[in-house]
């Protein structure tokens, strides 16, 4: 009992009612952080206020989306072959393949190459598709009047595109050029050995990447933008990706003078999504395929270095074996970036095109 006359402190107020507005707070604002840093912030687009200018020509899509084209070659009016060339990861309507003036105008090409969705100047698509791309191109060829059919060659990522529109355009499709295709490592059919034996061909932080890629997607802005480990040594351009070759011509590649053009609308609505999709669960594969040419009105050719060390040619190799329609080119002494090479453009168009047998490349 306390002495008389003394009189007892307050008794403070309970801890646990401080404690529960702190956490209460906290399961607030935490998840709320957690979100804003997992989205990505809308694209700049071009021609809005405060995104780029517009500076190429572009088309209008049904849907209200307009992509960015570049011509090249002979006037289309006076061409006897018409190509649509798809560029790769990170590139844009000016990386077309670098066909020669002189056979242009010798055998008549014309080109056209664009930006893909999100690059560059062409509007984003942040719902696209394996099949949507396929959709863009064939109503691109319609916009531009190029007639009930015409030639596609692609690269890298774009080669992976030219599956889909085997698959949903082949009716449009004269021949198709497939330039060091990258590859699903989920695509049905694929042998376990075969798709493990690629998959471990990657450096491991790329194989992170593409994991997330393929069952995170909704983490994938986070975990390429995010400071606290290596993400994509693509997006990166390490050094460690460039083959012996590769380096030789990397001069012509990776001092683009346009290169702070392509990402400028945001790096989700291009290299982002390339991954998402690319990498992405796709309901086909192209083993299922049938020969769009059976009759021989056209070919399929796939072209691959052997050196590459971006894409690895094992699953390039699988699928020409199991895909008889498809006439492969091994290119044994290259890396990923042999389009580039000397010459290297002439030779493949002239295979599309003519049929003509490539010498024996190094």
């Amino acid at each position: 009992m306390a002495a008389s006359g003394v009189k007892r402190p307050p008794r403070p107020a309970p801890a646990s009612s401080g404690v529960r507005k702190l956490i209460l707070a906290l399961a607030v604002f935490l998840p709320a952080l957690l979100y804003s840093q997992l989205q990505p912030p809308p694209p700049k687009i071009c021609g809005s206020p405060g995104g780029p200018p517009i500076t190429g020509t572009r088309t209008r899509l049904k849907d209200g989306r307009y992509l960015a084209y570049l011509e090249s070659g002979v006037p289309k009016e006076q061409a006897k072959y018409k190509i649509i060339f798809v560029h790769g990861f990170d590139s844009c309507r000016y990386d077309a393949l670098p066909i020669s003036p002189e056979l242009a105008q010798e055998l008549g090409i014309y080109q056209l190459s664009f930006d893909r969705p999100g690059y560059a100047e062409s509007d984003p698509n942040l719902a696209s598709t394996e099949k949507s791309i396929a959709l863009d191109i064939e109503e691109l060829a319609d916009n531009l009047q190029l007639g009930p059919k015409f030639y596609l060659m692609g690269f890298s990522m774009g080669g992976e595109i030219m599956w889909s529109c085997l698959k949903h355009i082949s009716h449009r499709l004269a021949g198709v050029a497939i330039l060091a295709p990258v590859g699903n490592y989920w695509w049905s059919g694929l042998p376990s050995n075969v798709s493990w034996h690629v998959w471990n061909q990657q450096l491991p932080q790329d194989k992170w990447a593409v994991w997330v890629s393929h069952h995170l997607p909704w983490l994938t802005y986070w975990w390429n933008s995010q400071k606290l480990f290596p993400a994509s040594s693509v997006i990166a351009y390490n050094p460690a990706l460039f083959s012996e070759g590769d380096k030789l011509l990397l001069s012509k590649f990776a001092f683009r003078t346009y290169m702070p053009q392509i990402r400028q609308q945001g790096e989700y609505g291009c290299l982002h999504r390339d991954m998402t999709v690319g990498f992405g669960k796709w309901s086909w594969s192209p083993l299922e395929l049938e020969d769009p040419f059976a009759g021989g009105e056209g070919k399929v050719h796939l072209w691959h270095g052997a050196e590459d060390l971006i894409v690895p040619v094992s699953l390039s190799r699988y699928l020409s074996e199991k895909v008889p329609w498809v006439v492969y080119h091994e290119l044994p002494k290259s890396g990923h970036m042999f389009p580039l090479a000397d010459g290297m453009a002439d030779t493949i168009v002239k295979s599309l095109l003519l049929g003509d047998q490539p010498p024996q490349a190094s």
